[in-house]
């Protein structure tokens, strides 16, 4: 693997305060040649005035522009905030943004209760474009049933046959005095993304002690068959453990077996290349704090490659280390953690194009990088 080129999708910089904090990246190629990318800007990490930004280019991703559409925030007469934005065109010309709706309307509460450790309210959304994302439709919700404190946690993956995974875990809601219980879930559709059936899970520990956060998904060959990696936190030990992952199938929904690998870090992105083997864009906040590309050829039973593409020094001032991890005040760090969020797409046959957030706590930006196999 070498690093050949990288640069800025979205330069926080050059914006106004009230667009100064973008994360939560994704990125998604289109059938017209175009790519773009999504993901949560604001004010602030997690703001009560949060919304998308989306950028796209016309030139392999070498060069991106922001679009000017404005999301809709407010929902049912209720002041929301957007929580990062998921693409995929499972037919061609037509373009599906998913986002997480957060409910704002007291912007005093912060997302996460440390007392409770419940969430605020949410709701799952979709929206359609059929000009490649220049203007878009009205929200569409997505039911996740009875389940709360929802939230999508990666790309939306799709077949050729119209057979998309939405993923997403629970917990549960900002004023609920009950334990918390987590785990992740899919929803599937057989139609495109028109309907979407009842959730299924595909991450937890039936005791709760082992928490499968951030699950990302990876198609295979054959519809229905995906691989799950998962950002894996052991709550009764306080601390994070080695990446995690599972393969599974919706022939048998709701059936894993949990494989640990000898990666340390915490969100993934993962896609299998040309040559048939799993890479897996990582963070890692451990000191020196990188993003790192890991490779394994074969079918992930050892992680021989691991290539740095970008190295940080953060800035903003934590309260936890990697151990002996105060649940609570975890929440609180992640909302001033100023890297991480990784995208891993496919450019070309011979190329892989990376992309995270990054910057100071008082700006961040998206950055891209361009990765040979």
């Amino acid at each position: 693997m070498k690093l050949v080129d990288r640069g800025l999708v979205y330069d926080a910089s050059a914006q106004p305060d009230s667009r100064k904090i973008a994360f939560f990246t994704s990125l998604c190629p289109l059938a017209s040649g175009t790519w773009l990318s999504a993901f949560q800007c604001g004010p602030a990490k997690h703001s009560p005035h949060s919304t998308i930004g989306v950028c796209r280019s016309t030139d392999g991703a070498k060069t991106w522009t922001l679009d000017g559409h404005q999301f809709r925030t407010n929902i049912g007469g209720i002041p929301g905030s957007l929580a990062g934005a998921e693409l995929i065109e499972p037919q061609p010309g037509r373009l599906l943004l998913f986002t997480t709706w957060f409910d704002r309307r007291d912007p005093s509460r912060p997302l996460f209760n440390p007392v409770t450790e419940g969430i605020l309210a949410s709701r799952q959304l979709v929206a359609e474009s059929t000009d490649d994302g220049r203007t878009w439709s009205e929200w569409r919700e997505i039911s996740t049933g009875e389940l709360a404190g929802c939230a999508m946690t990666g790309p939306v993956i799709g077949w050729p046959d119209g057979t998309l995974l939405f993923a997403f875990e629970s917990f549960k809601e900002f004023d609920d005095p009950r334990p918390a219980n987590h785990a992740s879930w899919i929803l599937s559709s057989r139609d495109f993304g028109r309907t979407f059936a009842d959730p299924i899970p595909s991450g937890l520990d039936s005791e709760h002690r082992v928490y499968y956060w951030d699950q990302r998904l990876c198609p295979l060959s054959k519809s229905g068959e995906f691989l799950a990696f998962y950002w894996t936190h052991d709550r009764e030990r306080k601390c994070d453990l080695t990446v995690h992952w599972s393969r599974q199938t919706l022939d048998c929904p709701g059936e894993f077996t949990m494989r640990p690998t000898p990666i340390e870090g915490q969100i993934t992105a993962p896609v299998i290349d040309n040559a048939g083997r799993i890479n897996l864009l990582v963070v890692d906040r451990r000191s020196p704090c990188t993003m790192a590309l890991w490779r394994s050829p074969d079918d992930g039973r050892t992680w021989p490659e691991r290539l740095v593409i970008y190295e940080h020094s953060e800035q903003a001032r934590l309260s936890q280390g990697h151990e002996n991890i105060d649940y609570a005040q975890f929440w609180e760090d992640m909302g001033k953690w100023s890297f991480g969020h990784p995208a891993l797409r496919r450019l070309d046959d011979r190329h892989l194009l990376c992309a995270h957030y990054a910057g100071t706590p008082d700006r961040m930006s998206i950055h891209w990088a361009v990765v040979a196999e």
